[in-house]
């Protein structure tokens, strides 16, 4: 990094903080145009209220992220690697689900439930995905009061989902065939 970026307070670190920042918004903004068009073809959203949770809770990683990692901070090239190595599951997960993906809990009853990709194996991949990532990225730059804050509100909030999701799948797996 060059030395007038350091002094601006930008280095590797925020470099990495900013293209996660980037990858999220690309993903919110794919996420809000499959919204828009489930909904139009009349899909239900369950649990409106929690969601909003979910963008502070990402929104305050990032920023956190961004005010308490020094641009001089190590980087640990395992964690970094393993943290693009979710990054690439991720991509999957929404490759999966294609035009049912989003960030919101849609249901759509005439619409087969995904069992391809990670779905054959895994019933909430993404989950899974978000879980290891919220404290992953800080630990990979030593910060842990930020990976254990962090994880640990995201577990919380996940728990919650999960359940949330499962009821309003649950009348879709009794009988439907999996696609």
């Amino acid at each position: 990094m060059s030395p007038e970026l350091l002094d601006l307070g930008i280095g590797w670190p925020q470099v990495i903080i900013l293209l996660v920042a980037l990858q999220r918004v690309s993903e919110l903004v794919l996420a809000q145009r499959n919204t828009r068009r489930l909904l139009v073809q009349g899909a239900v959203e369950h649990g409106a209220r929690h969601y909003p949770l979910f963008i502070l809770l990402h929104g305050g990683w990032l920023i956190a992220l961004w005010l308490a990692v020094p641009p001089t901070a190590a980087i640990n090239a395992v964690l970094l690697v393993l943290f693009c190595a979710l990054q690439a599951t991720r991509i999957w997960v929404i490759a999966s689900l294609g035009p049912f993906w989003t960030t919101r809990i849609l249901t759509l009853p005439e619409a087969p439930l995904v069992a391809r990709g990670p779905y054959r194996w895994i019933k909430h991949p993404n989950y899974l995905v978000v879980a290891c990532e919220i404290p992953l990225l800080p630990l990979v730059f030593g910060a842990w009061p930020l990976a254990l804050g962090f994880g640990l509100a995201n577990l919380a909030l996940l728990a919650y989902r999960i359940r949330v999701e499962d009821a309003a799948l649950a009348p879709r797996r009794s009988g439907v065939e999996r696609a």
